[in-house]
């Protein structure tokens, strides 16, 4: 087996768990910022002072309901910074947090709380607590019901009114790091999700690792806007390890809102999925062009991705420079601005970046340090850094940590970072775990210095009738870079040719019916139009470039709406649900092979 073990040794305070630094900066530096929420125009601050009260008396508040040490709590909601406080909270009373997504359904609801056996779920709003409501009645274990919005959090906190400080003193210390800190069921893209089991050890370990490899980009008065959902492990990683530098996070009220907090909060370090700098990145081409400066964008789009190709060469070349410079005032510094003007960096995780994505920000003067990890791993198992960056790998494992590439071309994972188990569930541990390396499911290519490449997924690979192997997210990349595309899905297992299925993006839709004259027509309506299937068959033309002929996509179909996580077809990490779409589309598959 190829492996490479990254050098560094991740110690851990064996007297601290993951409340240690709320109490800390309490102490040192009661006044310097830690959190921000939004209130009408601005962001207000909360210092260290305050954000360790508010845990305190939530945790005094869990105590005072009898919740037992080693109980599960569960958290309803959206990113918001009272989920924060709830986390934090839960692990100070000695108990363990079970996240959820705001987008679950009630059957999804149900199967984690009853999984998990929580006894307490905090919800954010009336909305959810409706769908909670739909399968309350078989919940019978789970006794305590708050809901934010309806003062949920002074509920809690007057439940502890009669607990002395000193009760959460001694929970704190009663905790050790091998104990479970949380249950976080990964969204899964088949079945009931399956509860991965962390330790305070992990998260803990996962946040300093990943903070020594990024610390020549952390300063004093750094902040992040942080919009991913706290219900997944790379928001919460963030999360932990902020506030261990004692970095302020300030809470996004919504993507929807995110170009106008980005320009309000203007973060030094940014820190996102793929799909949010696909995003950025569409949403400036298309405002260039609508501008009637597209071919100015365009120029400058192909030069960044140039003059970052050349400078991971050796060095970008005299005429690229003098290039580069003039369009850093013309374009480039418009983008920064646009997510506010002062990133030193940002961390891209979740999914595959793309190499053209990577160099185009990279030569805009935005590096995005591609990381990879599963939530088995406490998310961050790799990571690109400022002093070891290579595009269109996911980097080197993390200190401490290794990674190796099993015979069948499978990543493993080893280190600290790797889960505890799945709960209540030992034979997917024991299938998931050998010899304490966790089988990620994903293929690779490690190379000579250790830079992990991300080749596809073990059961998404499809497989032609004449027996060709074919990584869909090669042609799936490359058909997302076109502005029109929003996701694709690749088939083709066991047929003669690739086929794919096209979403197109409903925010670029509307300007490219104006600009053809069909304004006020839907996506459904032209799902067959010349003009739409051309400006696809371009994407699917780039597409094919980056792959052999036996392996490019032969007939696609534009299906009428854009994938959605409320429509089942993506998961929260935007990730596509194959079986999802497979099953919804089955007729248009059908329609490419000439079945219909």
């Amino acid at each position: 087996m190829k492996q490479y073990t990254s050098p560094g040794d991740i110690r851990l305070d064996p007297t601290e768990t993951l409340t240690a630094p709320v109490w800390r900066n309490a102490e040192t530096a009661p006044k310097r910022a830690a959190l921000a929420f939004r209130d009408g125009d601005r962001f207000v601050d909360v210092t260290s002072e305050q954000f360790a009260g508010t845990v305190r008396a939530l945790a005094k508040g869990f105590i005072g309901l009898g919740i037992k040490p080693g109980s599960k709590i569960a958290i309803l909601s959206p990113t918001r910074i009272e989920w924060t406080y709830l986390d934090y909270a839960i692990w100070a009373a000695g108990c363990v947090t079970v996240p959820i997504y705001e987008t679950s359904s009630a059957e999804q609801i149900e199967w984690i709380i009853s999984n998990s056996e929580a006894v307490s779920i905090v919800m954010a709003d009336e909305q959810l607590e409706e769908t909670f409501n739909e399968v309350a009645g078989k919940l019978k274990k789970c006794k305590h019901r708050f809901v934010i919005d309806k003062g949920g959090l002074d509920a809690i906190q007057a439940a502890g009114e009669s607990v002395e400080d000193d009760e959460v003193t001694k929970r704190v210390d009663a905790t050790s790091l091998d104990d479970v800190a949380t249950l976080v069921y990964t969204s899964g893209t088949t079945g009931m999700p399956k509860g991965c089991v962390l330790t305070h050890n992990n998260l803990m370990f996962d946040a300093i690792s990943v903070e020594s490899s990024i610390d020549e980009l952390m300063e004093p008065g750094d902040s992040t806007l942080l919009f991913l959902p706290l219900a997944h492990i790379f928001a919460r990683v963030i999360q932990t390890f902020f506030i261990r530098s004692g970095l302020k996070i300030a809470y996004s009220t919504g993507i929807p809102k995110l170009t106008e907090e980005l320009v309000m909060v203007q973060p030094t370090l940014l820190l996102s999925v793929p799909r949010v700098f696909e995003k950025v990145f569409t949403g400036a081409q298309q405002k260039a062009h609508s501008e009637g400066k597209g071919k100015i964008f365009d120029k400058a789009a192909a030069l960044a991705e140039r003059y970052s190709r050349e400078e991971q060469a050796g060095g970008a070349k005299l005429t690229t420079k003098l290039q580069h410079a003039l369009f850093d005032k013309l374009v480039y510094v418009k983008l920064r601005n646009a997510v506010g003007g002062k990133v030193k960096g940002a961390i891209s995780g979740g999914a595959a970046l793309g190499e053209r994505l990577g160099h185009f920000f990279h030569g805009a003067g935005l590096p995005i340090y591609e990381g990879y990890g599963l939530t088995e791993t406490s998310a961050g198992a790799t990571l690109n850094r400022p002093d070891a960056y290579r595009i269109g790998s996911v980097g080197r494992p993390i200190p401490g940590t290794s990674v190796g590439i099993a015979d069948d071309g499978e990543v493993l994972l080893k280190g600290g970072n790797v889960f505890a188990g799945y709960y209540k569930n030992d034979e997917a541990t024991q299938e998931a775990v050998e010899d304490g390396w966790f089988h990620t499911g994903d293929l690779g290519e490690l190379d000579a210095d250790g830079y992990l490449r991300i080749t596809g997924r073990k059961k998404e690979i499809i497989v032609t009738a004449a027996g060709k192997n074919v990584a869909p997210n090669v042609l799936e990349d490359r058909l997302r870079s076109h502005r029109l595309v929003s996701q694709a899905m690749v088939v083709g297992d066991g047929e003669k040719f690739i086929g794919c299925l096209v979403a197109i993006d409903p925010e670029q839709f509307p300007a490219w019916a104006d600009e053809h004259g069909k304004t006020g027509k839907s996506v459904a309506d032209l799902v067959d139009d010349p003009e739409l299937r051309a400006d696809v068959q371009q994407a699917v033309d780039s597409a094919n470039r980056a792959v052999s002929r036996a392996e490019a996509i032969k007939e696609f179909r534009i299906v009428p709406d854009d994938f959605t996580i409320e429509g089942g077809e993506l998961t929260p990490t935007l990730k596509v649900k194959r079986r999802v779409v497979h099953d919804k589309y089955g007729n248009i598959i059908d329609d490419i092979y000439g079945r219909s």
